[in-house]
């Protein structure tokens, strides 16, 4: 099935080997997600989800080029609700900005892994979260 949306799963490691997910609010219902947005036709997708999370996060570092899985959500228009489809790309965070395109629409938060599966709604987003940490370990 072809993927509508683009989003980055942005993770870093703690001292102690931790590992923490990024997470940013929603601009209309304020709940937890991870950045996305649709895909570009100049750029190549994991390209795209880099560039949603600079502009919804401020954050950038090493982004995978190959998605790590997926999720559908439920997306509110003008038209109604349609399901769309998200490839997450995984984005280990080398450099938090305090300042980006979106900071005044969004809150961002870091979440160790347990508690990130704990505030996305998204079911198959959470299980992309919780193998997360073993992703992550092997891209350092």
């Amino acid at each position: 099935m072809k993927t509508d949306q683009v989003g980055a799963l942005c993770v870093r490691h703690r001292d102690n080997g931790a590992c923490q997910v990024l997470l940013i609010t929603s601009r209309d219902t304020g709940r937890w997600v991870i950045p996305k947005g649709w895909r570009a036709k100049r750029m190549k997708d994991h390209e795209a989800a880099a560039r949603e999370a600079a502009e919804e996060a401020g954050v950038s570092g090493k982004m995978r080029s190959k998605p790590i899985g997926n999720f559908s959500y439920a997306k509110s228009g003008h038209s109604g609700t349609r399901p769309v489809r998200v490839a997450v790309y995984l984005l280990l965070v080398r450099r938090q900005s305090n300042r980006w395109p979106e900071q005044r629409e969004r809150r961002r938060a870091w979440f160790d892994v347990r508690k990130a599966v704990e505030e996305v709604g998204e079911r198959d987003l959470r299980k992309l979260i919780k193998g997360v940490g073993r992703l992550s370990v092997a891209s350092r």
